[in-house]
């Protein structure tokens, strides 16, 4: 199954597309919650369609679902459209450290795999992909195969989602935007650790207090975000364990 030097299979592929089956329905279920709220927002089906498939992230896609619907899908003009590709550029930025850090697998992989596997990636895939390789794993497919297993549901989630929102009169009557909150509280839950990265969780817990006061909306994720990132920064040491 696994093995010393890096490579490609389809067995890895299928592997890794099995392993991650725990996450799909997760992921659906957060596709669908992006779903609604991008009816909400006036967001069309064809467009959160072509938004869940071209940007691909939750946190991303749901701070411009916010923004939208604060503005309206034509609201803020220029600077309005600048601010919400500013968001989705600063919340998808952790893209590139995902990237860096699977620099000793992908780097000796021909592009014709390497490119299709970076547009799949996702936090959810990154993370058991990245624990496969540490109890190595050699076999690049598998990140592949995880990806598409996270990146299918959340499209099919989206068209459920948006369907769903434009057949109903308000999804909150239904306590369909529920959703959202309860796939976060989840996840936060399932990515808790001991002892729990205080400083990093309150620096964007305050942050987020505040500038939910001033900017309500998708700002607000933003801010918790970069502050999160720079207290992590701060308060990082790096470990003292030997490299193998």
């Amino acid at each position: 199954m696994t093995g010393t030097a890096v490579h490609t299979s389809w067995d890895g592929v299928k592997r890794g597309f099995w392993r991650a089956q725990p996450m799909a329905v997760g992921v659906f279920v957060y596709g669908v919650a992006f779903g609604l709220l991008a009816r909400e927002a006036g967001i069309l089906l064809a467009e959160a369609s072509a938004m869940s498939m071209a940007v691909y992230s939750g946190s991303a896609q749901l701070a411009a679902a916010s923004a939208i619907t604060l503005t309206g899908i034509d609201g803020g003009g220029l600077g309005g459209i600048g601010a919400i590709v500013a968001a989705i550029l600063l919340l998808n930025a952790r893209y590139l450290l995902y990237s860096a850090a699977l620099w000793p697998w992908l780097s000796k992989t021909p592009a014709r795999v390497t490119y299709p596997t970076l547009f799949v990636l996702g936090d959810g895939n990154w993370v058991l992909s990245m624990a496969a390789y540490n109890a190595g794993e050699r076999d690049a497919g598998f990140l592949l195969g995880s990806g598409l297993a996270s990146f299918v549901p959340w499209l099919l989630g989206t068209l459920l989602g948006a369907s769903a929102g434009a057949l109903l009169a308000d999804p909150k009557l239904l306590g369909l935007d529920f959703l959202l909150v309860a796939f976060s509280a989840a996840m936060g839950i399932g990515l808790a650790r001991a002892p729990l990265p205080w400083p990093n969780i309150l620096a964007a817990a305050a942050t987020a207090l505040v500038v939910d006061r001033l900017a309500p909306g998708g700002w607000t994720i933003v801010a918790a975000g970069i502050a999160g990132g720079i207290a992590t920064a701060l308060t990082h040491r790096p470990s003292t364990r030997a490299k193998s």
